[in-house]
């Protein structure tokens, strides 16, 4: 009888996905990588320990070839997934399909050796329609996103050797700078040299509370004598001077607290009133970013702690993939959704 074997990233994941297989599949997890660079020098091979550039696990001298190896905690899973192989007639790949994922799929090529036919299998959510369509459309690795993930690592680990120490030294240590952060770092420093040489600006401005018929609203001093009141966003932040061709008032502390005074005994006049329409549409779907920023906003969340959530609930087959930054919603979730709305609220929702 065929034995089908299918190696996922994570054990939720393998867990999710099996439920929707027939029963001569086995599904296993690599537990994310399973071949990465040496993290330290007890894991560089004594082949090469002499040389230079094994410290970074990169041989900048031959065309910056990296130098793999499958860590100590690995090594257990690396054996349970060769002794599951011995009994599969085929091996499908099912690792998330983005950079990482692709490369995980390859790695495990690499270090299983399969004689037996071998597919990359990708879906875009966890669901029964999808896992079967997916089943039908299996593929070879794709090569060109596994050297796209080989080039981000090896840059990782050229520029992040040579910059952590520095931010352990400077800012605390542990910090992790690669590709990414070595930037930010730049940006910070940009950032921090433009606030020291800010010039500060001061202006004022008044808003009335105001109530008539029970409905209250809030007024803002907008123009005096004709001259419009100046806010923040007129003023040159590197001078601390109105923007160049710039007219409006800068109102003082003096004469906003003179104006306060007359204005109060005042009587106020609503002289006009304007009505528009507006338009509000729905947002589109999250992405990656948008996900993360509204996590930030509205729960306070940092980008790593959305991203487990989020990788928890896609491996549970609750949402698609969130590693994107498309926007496309899949036709079953659309139809879920709007037959939701249907039995909640009505047809006309």
């Amino acid at each position: 009888m065929d034995h089908t074997l299918v190696i996922v990233e994570s054990p939720t994941k393998a867990k999710t996905i099996r439920k929707f297989l027939p029963s001569n599949y086995e599904v296993l997890a690599s537990m994310g990588h399973v071949r990465d660079l040496p993290k330290g020098a007890a894991e560089i091979p004594a082949s090469v320990k002499k040389e230079k550039w094994s410290r970074i696990g990169v041989n900048t001298t031959e065309d910056f070839e990296p130098l793999y190896i499958v860590p100590k905690e690995k090594k257990k899973v690396v054996k349970d997934l060769k002794n599951a192989l011995k009994d599969a007639t085929q091996l499908l790949l099912a690792t998330d399909e983005d950079r990482e994922g692709e490369s995980i799929s390859w790695h495990l090529m690499q270090i299983l050796k399969p004689k037996i036919p071998t597919r990359r299998m990708v879906f875009h959510e966890i669901t029964k329609k999808a896992i079967n369509k997916a089943l039908d459309e299996t593929r070879e690795i794709d090569m060109e996103l596994v050297q796209a993930q080989e080039t981000r690592r090896i840059l990782d680990r050229l520029f992040g050797y040579e910059l952590s120490p520095l931010l352990w030294k400077k800012v605390a240590p542990r910090l992790s700078a690669g590709r990414v952060q070595s930037v930010s770092v730049r940006l910070l420093v940009k950032k921090e040299r433009e606030r020291r040489a800010f010039k500060k600006a001061s202006y004022w401005g008044l808003k009335a509370s105001l109530l008539k018929d029970n409905i209250s609203f809030e007024s803002k001093l907008f123009s005096l004598d004709d001259q419009k009141i100046s806010n923040g966003s007129d003023f040159d932040e590197k001078t601390g001077n109105l923007k160049k061709g710039n007219k409006s008032l800068i109102l003082t502390e003096d004469r906003a607290k003179s104006l306060l005074k007359n204005l109060s005994k005042e009587k106020w006049k609503v002289l006009k009133v304007e009505k528009k329409p507006t338009i509000r549409k729905p947002v589109p779907p999250f992405t990656t970013s948008t996900l993360q920023q509204e996590a930030n906003r509205k729960l306070r969340l940092s980008a790593r702690e959305t991203m487990r959530c989020a990788q928890g609930l896609y491996e549970k087959g609750f949402i698609t993939y969130m590693r994107t930054d498309s926007v496309h919603l899949s036709e079953q979730a659309i139809r879920a959704a709007r037959e939701c709305v249907n039995s909640k609220y009505g047809k006309e929702y």
